[in-house]
């Protein structure tokens, strides 16, 4: 039998870009996927147009997976967009793969989505109660029905119309074969970047795509904006006045890419500078410090830095485990963790280790970490984190199902530090955190979404609504 391996950790959704007016739109589409690649790795797909014919592909893996020799050649057009995949909302299956692609009344279009609607089941149900098929189990299908149902003539409206019904997380790309629609929900809740390639528009989640095919940072999607891409220029304009800034600050904290800016802040010095301000809180005296690969890397230095302790790699990850292998009994199942990650004896054995992560989910990984570090050798095992205790979960498109599941939700600290076999723990406070980041917004708590953390949701939660769409 073939399980799939669950890491304890946080996953994104998905990561999308798009590009007008390039000759080489699909070909440029490909590398920024490949940018991105770290935001979801179960499929990914490309959409392109020339004016006259679509170009489309879809496949599940990564990117160089996704797409065979080959399969890239046949693509031309001057406008294209792209997605990768993590399955939060909706099974690991070829037809939830992004974009999808639709013919409607008004012509064909093409969609990619990062985020969760928090509303998607009760839209379904309304939308296939008037009469809509739905093909696939992904919330992004939901959006692409009410733009079809759109009274409006033009795919701008259209999209606008569709906006005006659903709440949640979005960042949105939709392509018909001359026009590049743009649209980030009213909280900004995923990060959108627009890019500028000589006289090409480019977007992505995250502007180390950007770098890969040469394109020059221009400035980040702002909440509720609307922004048509055709041949008459840009339009800046809106889908709604209700805004309200509320980045997820673990985009900051994990999710995105070192060399990525998130409004103007590069991630790298953003995770330094909170394991700073982790060692003020949360000092302690130890040999050496090791970060949990690779996201807790800068906040292991910058813990480093404040203390004086010298940095080492204690812990090597294996970048070549696959998505699934076999588990026939319960000690391989506890040993998983060992295909991931590889502690370095050398540099831990006999010494008093500090080890850095970014967060505890489940608890389960940090447990086996502690053991594998003991298991090399370490003296003793403290561990930190780079940001508070994870206690409710995410309806916006991480993969947080239930609070039940969450360790800090149910477990007090000390409770946490011996489920995890610790020395001793001790978490980032928020306002820790909130300084750390250095993001200066009027807005609450910085411009930032913290309902992991405080459970307090910038937009109405149903949880009835809600709850659907994280059981899918």
């Amino acid at each position: 039998m073939f399980d799939r391996v669950i890491w304890d950790e946080l996953n994104e959704e998905c990561g999308v870009f798009g590009i007008y007016n390039h000759k080489e739109a699909p070909q440029l589409t490909y590398l920024g996927l490949h940018a991105l690649q770290h935001r979801g790795q179960e499929s990914a797909g490309i959409c392109a147009s020339d004016g006259e014919k679509w170009y489309k592909h879809r496949g599940m893996g990564l990117v160089s997976e996704a797409f065979g020799k080959g399969d890239l050649e046949k693509f031309k057009g001057h406008i294209a967009i792209g997605h990768t995949r993590y399955t939060t909302a909706g099974s690991s299956k070829i037809e939830n793969a992004q974009p999808l692609f639709f013919r409607y009344a008004q012509g064909s279009m093409a969609v990619a989505h990062n985020g969760n609607l928090v509303n998607a089941a009760v839209l379904r149900k309304e939308l296939e109660a008037k009469g809509s098929i739905f093909q696939t189990t992904s919330d992004t299908e939901v959006i692409a029905h009410l733009i079809a149902r759109s009274e409006r003539p033009d795919l701008p409206g259209a999209v606008k119309d569709a906006l005006q019904h659903i709440k949640g997380a979005y960042a949105l790309c939709v392509m018909n074969q001359n026009q590049l629609v743009i649209a980030l929900d009213p909280n900004g809740l995923r990060p959108l970047s627009l890019g500028r390639l000589g006289d090409a528009i480019c977007v992505a989640s995250e502007t180390c795509a950007f770098d890969i095919i040469g394109a020059e940072y221009w400035r980040d999607v702002q909440p509720g904006e609307l922004i048509i891409v055709d041949e008459n220029g840009i339009v800046e304009t809106s889908h709604t006045e209700k805004t309200q800034r509320s980045m997820c600050i673990f985009e900051y904290i994990y999710f995105a890419r070192p060399d990525s800016d998130i409004d103007g802040i590069n991630v790298h010095m953003a995770r330094k500078r909170l394991g700073k301000q982790l060692a003020k809180e949360a000092s302690i005296d130890a040999d050496v410090i090791i970060g949990v690969p690779d996201s807790s890397t800068s906040a292991a230095i910058g813990f480093a830095e404040a203390t004086g302790i010298p940095y080492e790699i204690g812990l090597i990850k294996n970048r070549y485990v696959g998505r699934t292998f076999i588990q026939p009994s319960q000690e391989l199942r506890e040993r998983a963790v060992h295909l991931k990650l590889s502690a370095v004896r050398k540099v831990v054995e006999g010494k008093r280790v500090v080890m850095i992560d970014d967060s505890i989910v489940r608890g389960t990984t940090s447990n086996r970490i502690v053991r594998m570090l003991r298991e090399a050798g370490a003296k003793e095992v403290h561990v930190r984190i780079s940001s508070p205790p994870v206690m409710n979960p995410c309806f916006y498109g991480i993969d947080t199902s239930s609070r039940e599941e969450l360790i800090a939700a149910t477990k007090s600290i000390e409770e946490i530090r011996l489920a995890i076999e610790a020395d001793s723990l001790s978490f980032l406070s928020v306002e820790g955190m909130l300084e750390a980041i250095g993001r200066e917004d009027s807005a609450p708590n910085r411009g930032h979404c913290l309902a992991c953390f405080t459970g307090q949701y910038p937009t109405e939660i149903d949880f009835e609504e809600a709850l659907p769409a994280l059981k899918c």
